[in-house]
């Protein structure tokens, strides 16, 4: 639809009230409802919303260590825009109408704090190369029979998953389930958030979702729409989802995984692909791929933002830990897949599902495209075999504070993405680090307090 369109289909039927939201920095999304005069007004112009949301953690902490916003500023109005192509009902919502946000500009002057404004600018900087972008997040995330006030009352502990048990692939646990699980694959996708599939992973009470694949920006919306999507299906059957990386330590994590391929501007032709090739894999491929191996250890924050991320990037835990790419290898960072022309693509496996898909998408295509631009040769040879042995690459940092102090010193990064993006993503990673630090733990309570 278009403006007038869009506006011919509410007064048609007789639709009062929109609601928009746009993603934080942490990838949460943030918005509200607006009556239908206000939307229509802020079609053009935009709708003033406080800049405290991008200068706040997701606790609704204000950081003390960031330049956008603060006391300093008065916590400002900032103007963000609708985009209408991004139009859908919610069919758990009485089909009220829904729209995602940005802080773009008509001039080009964004908010650079913006995570899908970035995503944009690396999009539109791939179309310019002559590329279109096909990509597709996957999530793991845990079910619990838990509330938000048994959350909080529990202080989250003891908690119940969903199922109990080690069930894989099962068909006998989803059934069990099967209003929920149901309600998940057929309102997502009337909620234009459609699924290639939809399965238990090894744990109790773990789901896996694979999104169906899609323009770099449209794979990114529907990924952070299906996050809150998940939770809110979830919540109307009286349960929680949680996208942390690793909630349980004795558990596997939940992955992020993104799937990506560019293809000719018309999208008839995968230049990925090349039937030469001993593994079918073009130069444009090869680039891409060295390009991403260049630039992970500058990026890994945008991959991992957390504290918790770095709890599932571990040994053995079905995540990577070493600068490795492989066929058809789950051990490595990145995953090459050629079963085919048309599916021939890169994993890029070290995204959590807490991973903000604005900028974990930015990263994988901005690094990809670098590969590309500086023609880099992918020197590093596959790895066969278990690829936390193979760590002459080098491995990933092993916490928040060492990968955003990396970042934040990285002159590649800064190319990639800025220097006011950068200086403020990384100065809310070492935030989240220094909330972390003095924090007392369970863990240093039981190992200490009496003995010591």
């Amino acid at each position: 639809m278009d403006k007038q369109q869009l506006i011919d289909y509410l007064n048609e039927k007789d639709i009062h009230k929109i609601k928009f939201a746009f993603a934080d920095i942490d990838g949460v999304l943030r918005g509200k409802i607006i009556n239908k005069q206000k939307f229509i007004d802020g079609l053009q112009d935009g709708y003033g919303f406080c800049d405290v949301v991008f200068g706040w953690d997701t606790t609704d902490t204000c950081y003390d260590n960031v330049a956008i916003t603060g006391w300093h500023t008065g916590y400002p109005d900032r103007p963000c825009r609708i985009d209408i192509d991004t139009f859908r009902t919610i069919p758990w919502q009485d089909d009220i109408p829904f729209f995602l946000a940005d802080f773009s500009k008509a001039e080009g002057d964004d908010l650079h704090t913006c995570s899908r404004s970035l995503l944009k600018h690396i999009a539109a900087d791939a179309k310019q190369m002559g590329y279109h972008t096909e990509f597709a997040q996957e999530f793991e995330w845990f079910n619990f029979n838990e509330t938000p006030q048994s959350l909080q009352d529990k202080g989250f502990t003891k908690l119940q998953t969903l199922t109990p048990g080690m069930f894989g692939y099962s068909i006998l646990r989803p059934s069990q389930h099967s209003d929920f699980y149901y309600d998940l694959f057929n309102l997502l996708e009337k909620f234009n958030v459609p699924l290639e599939g939809l399965h238990t992973e090894t744990g109790p009470g773990v789901y896996e979702a694979a999104i169906v694949h899609d323009h770099v920006l449209a794979a990114a919306d529907k990924a952070v729409l299906f996050k809150n999507a998940a939770k809110e299906i979830a919540s109307k059957h009286g349960i929680t989802a949680s996208f942390m990386a690793k909630w349980s330590e004795a558990l596997p994590g939940c992955s992020g995984h993104i799937h990506q391929s560019l293809w000719s501007l018309d999208k008839t032709d995968n230049l990925f692909y090349d039937a030469n090739d001993a593994h079918d894999m073009s130069d444009t491929m090869k680039h891409y791929l060295a390009g991403q191996l260049y630039c992970l250890p500058h990026i890994l924050p945008m991959y991992a933002p957390t504290i918790n991320s770095f709890k599932r990037l571990v040994e053995g835990a079905w995540a990577p830990t070493t600068v490795t790419w492989g066929f058809d290898n789950r051990t490595a960072a990145l995953r090459v897949l050629h079963p085919s022309k048309k599916y021939t693509r890169l994993e890029t496996r070290i995204p959590g599902s807490d991973s903000n898909p604005y900028l974990a998408m930015a990263a994988a295509l901005a690094s990809g495209l670098y590969g590309i631009k500086h023609k880099l040769a992918l020197d590093i040879p596959p790895t066969v075999g278990n690829a936390y042995q193979d760590t002459k690459n080098g491995k990933l940092r092993s916490n928040l504070h060492e990968a955003a102090t990396d970042m934040k010193n990285s002159a590649v990064a800064k190319e990639l993405f800025g220097e006011a993006f950068v200086e403020h993503f990384t100065q809310t990673r070492l935030w989240e680090w220094k909330q972390y630090a003095k924090h007392v733990s369970d863990w240093e309570l039981k190992r200490y307090f009496e003995i010591i």
